[in-house]
């Protein structure tokens, strides 16, 4: 699952691909209509998918994109709930996807942005293709 170009930037909704880093900012595309876009550094906080990590209760944390595998590993037998959900039923199906999350630092609106990115990422095939594109470089290591 390769999430290196994704990133999440502050004051926009979604996700958004990085297309071209300029000192002062960088140019962003929308995942969802194309469109390319100047995202100033000095209005935004721009945050990769793959350096986001979910704190766990023994003092360290999981990668994103592990969360994402085990959502998409249990997507049959446990669908994702719908982030509008009440927090009890959010709380449950998490623990169900990373059973040792960190419940007191790990909020809910956390959690609630986790499923968001995994329902748009998952309805695009970004996780799906980007799956495939990771099993040929391990085979090249063996």
């Amino acid at each position: 699952m390769n999430l290196e170009n994704l990133i999440a930037v502050s004051g926009l909704p979604g996700i958004f691909r990085l297309v071209a880093n300029r000192n002062n900012g960088l140019i962003i595309e929308d995942l969802d209509s194309g469109k390319k876009r100047f995202a100033p550094a000095r209005k935004h906080q721009f945050t990769p998918l793959a350096s986001i990590a979910i704190y766990t209760d023994d003092g360290d944390s999981a990668e994103l994109k592990n969360v994402f595998r085990n959502m998409q590993d249990q997507y049959t037998d446990n669908p994702p709930v719908n982030p509008s959900a009440s927090t009890e039923d959010i709380h449950e199906y998490f623990a169900d996807v990373l059973p040792n999350y960190d419940r007191d630092r790990v909020k809910t609106g956390d959690i609630k942005k986790v499923l968001k990115w995994f329902s748009f990422l998952q309805e695009k095939d970004f996780l799906t293709a980007d799956e495939q594109e990771v099993l040929p470089s391990s085979d090249e290591e063996e």
